[in-house]
């Protein structure tokens, strides 16, 4: 009768695997610090930013908004002069014409 074959690992393969093991939970450790750092970083720059966006809307509102305005209203004012210039140079090539 012929006894199988069994595969026993070696000393070497035994300790490879624990090796193995060991780097893997090495992995995951510094894939965990790394990720709650991370996670740290954005919450405390989260907390900044809702803390900031009272005052960014703030000087929108006070600063940005009124000088929008007020070059919105100059522009206008220039277009306006422009297109009575235009509108004047025009009727007096209409009446050179005749």
């Amino acid at each position: 009768m012929v006894e199988p074959l069994i595969h026993k690992p070696g000393r070497a393969l035994i300790h490879a695997q624990q090796q193995r093991g060991t780097l893997m939970n090495d992995f995951n450790r510094k894939v965990e610090d790394a990720s709650a750092r991370v996670s740290k970083t954005v919450a405390e720059a989260a907390e900044r930013i809702e803390k900031e966006i009272p005052e960014f809307i703030k000087y929108l509102n006070d600063e940005v908004v009124p000088a929008v305005r007020q070059h919105s209203t100059k522009a206008l004012r220039t277009a306006s002069l422009k297109l009575t210039e235009l509108a004047d140079y025009m009727e007096q090539q209409k009446a050179s014409r005749k």
